[in-house]
């Protein structure tokens, strides 16, 4: 069977067809999803759960993996764990405990990893165990963003660095570092204006973490950032998606802003894997 693509939105993300997850796949397979990806920024794929090893092993065609660390419940191992189940026991966690409160900032406008001195360039988030309401995931186009520029916007921007900074995204809900957990995070820098090697298109790298831009006052750099985030999730440029079980998406990080909605985690369980994949080497150096 062929791959079919069948655009989510006019702006932005296909529906895959055509191929099993759950099975290796062929170099010619991937080349097409891979061509896919760079067009689309987002896609997604459904049909029989992926398991953690066929996961890593398609993750991996994109690039190097980054491992997980910090307070995410995966920390240690390639993945990233976003549900309200203890990884050991399978329990459900009180909505009190720390580690659900720290996933309270994934309900804002974010962009994976670019808080780390090398950004990534995609993730690949598996529904291993969905809720019956609620839990859906919200997209954006930076990519979007960027074309709202007027040219005179684009040439200004196009050297601008900004500041990202983990500490200070996870702040805006109240959680706070262990100063053992800051001694490995610190703010870095990168270009705002992305170009994407495949086809040239350019975005903006934004979101939550995105504290400032370099050079500017805060109030400006504030004001900037802010309306990129705004013109990136007007309705037209969104896509929500209400996930089912087996379901794969793969989204750019460099092209797209998304965010987790609520659900009931006292009565639902939710379990989602994350691998995020590694742009490679950064452009600007770590402060």
């Amino acid at each position: 069977m062929s791959l079919t693509f069948t655009p989510l939105t006019p702006v932005f993300g296909a529906r895959v067809t055509g191929v099993d997850m759950s099975e290796p796949m062929t170099d010619a397979v991937f080349a097409e999803i891979r061509a896919a990806f760079d067009e689309y920024v987002i896609l997604i794929l459904s049909g029989p759960v992926m398991n953690d090893e066929r996961q890593v092993e398609f993750s991996k065609r994109f690039g190097p993996l980054e491992g997980t660390r910090g307070v995410n419940p995966a920390s240690g191992t390639p993945f990233a764990r976003q549900s309200n189940l203890d990884i050991e026991s399978g329990d459900v966690i009180p909505a009190d405990d720390r580690r659900m409160f720290y996933q309270k900032a994934n309900m804002m406008w974010h962009a994976d990893s670019t808080f780390k001195a090398t950004p990534s360039l995609c993730s690949v988030l598996t529904a291993r165990i969905v809720p019956p309401e609620g839990g859906a995931t919200e997209l954006a186009s930076t990519r979007a963003a960027y074309e709202t520029l007027s040219d005179s916007e684009k040439a200004e921007f196009e050297d601008l660095v900004i500041e990202h900074d983990f500490a200070y995204s996870r702040g805006l809900v109240g959680f706070t570092f262990t100063p053992k957990e800051l001694e490995t995070m610190g703010p870095v820098r990168h270009n705002l204006v992305r170009t994407n090697k495949g086809n040239g298109r350019k975005s903006v790298m934004i979101g939550v973490h995105a504290k400032s831009v370099v050079g500017w006052s805060y109030e400006k750099g504030r004001a900037l950032l802010e309306d990129l985030l705004e013109r990136a999730t007007r309705p037209e440029n969104t896509y929500r998606h209400e996930w089912r079980e087996g379901d794969v998406m793969i989204w750019d990080n460099q092209s797209a802003v998304h965010r987790a909605t609520e659900f009931d985690t006292a009565q639902h369980q939710r379990l989602m894997q994350r691998t995020t994949i590694s742009a490679g080497t950064p452009i600007v150096p770590v402060l």
